[in-house]
């Protein structure tokens, strides 16, 4: 996995678990993921060293990837994606229209 598709990855993590994470690991994660501030000015802005910084995002990370690997949503929304479109290749248009509605209540 190269370091765009990690970012994605740990991007869509974070939308499933982002709660499960202090205020302050979630704030950090916004900075580096999100905002694309460098370790030198989250540090600057949060008034803690460099190192901590780092730290606390590789924390955040392992958090993440555990989560996953206990609760598996991420996964589990991508075995469904992957479900309704075979559905959607393989019925009808009332069928269809079915699916999409139960596409839109998630």
């Amino acid at each position: 996995m190269n370091d765009i598709e990690k970012k994605a990855y740990y991007s869509c993590l974070f939308a499933y678990y982002s709660e499960l994470l202090t205020p302050k690991q979630q704030d950090l994660f916004i900075y580096y993921y999100n905002e694309d501030y460098s370790l030198a000015e989250i540090a600057n802005e949060l008034h803690i060293s460099r190192n901590a910084v780092w730290d606390t995002l590789k924390k955040v990370i392992n958090s993440l990837e555990e989560f996953e690997n206990k609760l598996g949503l991420y996964q589990k929304d991508l075995q469904r994606d992957k479900i309704y479109q075979n559905l959607k290749n393989h019925c009808d248009d009332e069928g269809k229209e079915l699916i999409k509605e139960l596409e839109e209540m998630e």
